[in-house]
């Protein structure tokens, strides 16, 4: 069996310091856009829930402890600070490391700091020690089943959740560039194409756990060295980047290595969307009958969940701990 390590990214944008440094590169990139010299920062990359910080981390890294404790090492990859996480059996306390920035970036330090996580996403792959196969975790992805790492690998290469998806029309918009909804899928097309797919054929990744071989990260860094440092080299999220995960899977579909799961086992509940959920759809998955196949959930921003559903908090300390 080989070993499996989890990568989560996190950072506490209320935190003075830090919160200072990125208002300063902000005003400084509003500064340049303004005189012309560069196109104007996406609304989707400066939004200030990018860099909400609500106990996430927490229920992330216990999701883990819960169910994967077969997790060789938890990393926490972060900007210069270390993360409150509350207590935790020792056996898992004992696999966390903390990254910082300055450590995966080393060589490329003009790049610092960055606020954009597609950035950081660039250079994960770049951790000392690293396990081969390991599990990327936005901070507000949560396991909420057990799960084995068969649920990730299979094969040769990276168990896959989403589905193939043709982008041509939003590829020829290029209005639709600017919408903050939509970064994600140009950040999506962006990578496809540079494995050889076009617009109307890109495997659209879900916002789940995605797992990752460090040697696959390796070997496109070496192909496409300049377009990974100017990837990492955006402060904040822009359209011109692709998504690292996203080129990933791309080159695992063209080379046959990758498996697609051809059932859903995730629940997003995503930013904008909240209008479309009820209290008893999310109760009834995280409760009710449907629960047992549901082993991820994603809450992309808990503040604007909670205002809606108040205990969006228990269901999902009941999830993570099942």
């Amino acid at each position: 069996m080989f070993e499996v390590d989890a990568v989560i990214t996190w950072v506490d944008g209320a935190d003075p310091a830090l919160a200072l440094n990125r208002d300063y590169h902000l005003a400084k990139a509003n500064a340049l856009a303004l005189a012309g010299a560069t196109a104007p920062l996406h609304d989707n990359g400066t939004n200030p829930h990018r860099w909400l910080c609500s106990d996430e981390l927490n229920y992330c890294v216990r999701s883990i402890a819960n169910n994967a404790p077969w997790v060789r090492r938890i990393w926490i990859v972060t900007d210069n600070q270390t993360p409150e996480i509350m207590p935790l059996p020792p056996e898992t306390a004992a696999k966390i490391s903390i990254v910082d920035h300055r450590e995966i970036f080393a060589g490329y330090a003009d790049a610092l700091p960055t606020f954009n996580s597609l950035s950081i996403e660039t250079m994960l792959w770049r951790i000392e020690g690293i396990a081969e196969h390991f599990l990327y975790f936005n901070d507000d992805v949560f396991l909420t089943a057990p799960v084995t790492p068969s649920d990730f690998f299979a094969r040769n290469g990276p168990v896959l959740r989403g589905k193939w998806t043709d982008h041509s029309d939003l590829a020829a918009s290029g209005a639709a560039r600017d919408e903050a909804s939509l970064l994600n899928h140009f950040n999506q097309i962006n990578a496809a194409q540079m494995i050889g797919y076009t617009a109307d054929h890109v495997f659209e990744s879900a916002h789940v756990v995605h797992p990752m071989l460090r040697s696959v990260m390796a070997e496109l860094f070496d192909t496409f060295h300049d377009a990974f440092i100017r990837n990492a080299s955006y402060r904040f999220r822009d359209a011109g980047q692709f998504l690292p995960q996203s080129l990933h899977n791309h080159a695992c579909l063209a080379d046959g290595s990758a498996a697609i799961l051809d059932t859903r086992d995730y629940l997003h509940i995503a930013v904008g969307a909240i209008d479309d959920w009820s209290a008893a759809d999310i109760s009834g998955y995280l409760r009710g009958t449907a629960r047992d196949a549901i082993k991820f959930l994603c809450v992309n921003d808990l503040p604007e969940v909670e205002r809606s559903f108040p205990d969006a908090r228990a269901w999902i300390e009941e999830a993570i701990a099942r």
